[in-house]
């Protein structure tokens, strides 16, 4: 025989080493099928802290080579769309101010890498008002808070353009979950498995849930649970060349979408 597979849970020691001792005089290559629980264990990481491999259940996967890419591309590739972008951004800012009345700049606090609180900046697309007890009301259709020239921003995405300086700032990244309102993450992190671990990495302007449509206003459950669904995957699947991907599908289908408004 060529193969010896053992169907056996990975906690059966004691099956495991017999089934091994039965077969020390065998050349056939002999593997472990595990169970599904065994087999999401596996498929995390390992690091190596003060000596002892340690299996990671909940860790950044941002470590390392795969941290360096990440900065080296945000650094580089941030500043050369910011210089490209500019005239642009000067137009908006001044569409912004001749419109309307109140910052062409607005600014949230949002919890980024690690859970820690961020400024994240948008080009201000609503009339300045104050929520009640401090809530955050998502943009709904028609809503009346927007002003004509924001609606245009939001429906175009231009509204994001400022968080280039948050990349730049080192306090975001091109392509990673997208930021939700600190009442949100209140919200949500209690009724979405996994909800939280969007914080692992530095969030982003764009990411995969959104180039996969799930974007814009979140008015049901299920709607947010396939957003962190498709972040996880970005999570666990991060690369220099799913970044890129995520970010040529940002330029030919990312900036207008119908949730975007």
């Amino acid at each position: 025989m060529d193969e010896v597979w053992l169907c056996l849970p990975v906690g059966d020691k004691e099956g495991i080493f017999a089934t091994l001792d039965a077969l020390r005089h065998s050349t056939a290559n002999i593997r472990l099928v595990p169970d599904l629980f065994a087999l999401r264990l596996i498929n995390h990481g390992v690091s190596e802290v003060l000596g002892i491999p340690m299996l990671d259940l909940s860790a950044s996967p941002i470590t390392g080579k795969v941290r360096l890419m990440k900065a080296v591309q945000d650094r580089l590739l941030g500043a050369l769309i910011l210089l490209l972008i500019s005239p642009l951004m000067l137009a908006i800012a001044l569409a912004i101010k001749l419109t309307s009345h109140g910052p062409v700049l607005y600014r949230q606090l949002r919890h980024g890498w690690n859970g820690e609180g961020i400024w994240v900046y948008k080009f201000r697309s609503m009339v300045v008002h104050q929520e009640p007890d401090f809530q955050v009301t998502q943009a709904r259709r028609n809503d009346a808070r927007i002003t004509p020239l924001g609606a245009f921003l939001r429906r175009t995405s231009l509204d994001e353009l400022p968080q280039f300086i948050n990349v730049l700032q080192g306090r975001m990244s091109i392509v990673g979950p997208r930021p939700h309102a600190v009442a949100h993450n209140e919200h949500y992190k209690e009724l979405v498995p996994g909800y939280m671990l969007r914080h692992k990495v530095k969030l982003g302007i764009t990411g995969w849930a959104q180039v996969n449509g799930f974007r814009g206003e979140t008015d049901t459950l299920d709607k947010m649970e396939k957003r962190v669904e498709y972040d996880l995957h970005y999570i666990e699947n991060v690369s220099l060349w799913l970044d890129l991907k995520i970010i040529v599908a940002t330029v030919f289908k990312g900036f207008v979408h119908k949730n975007a408004y």
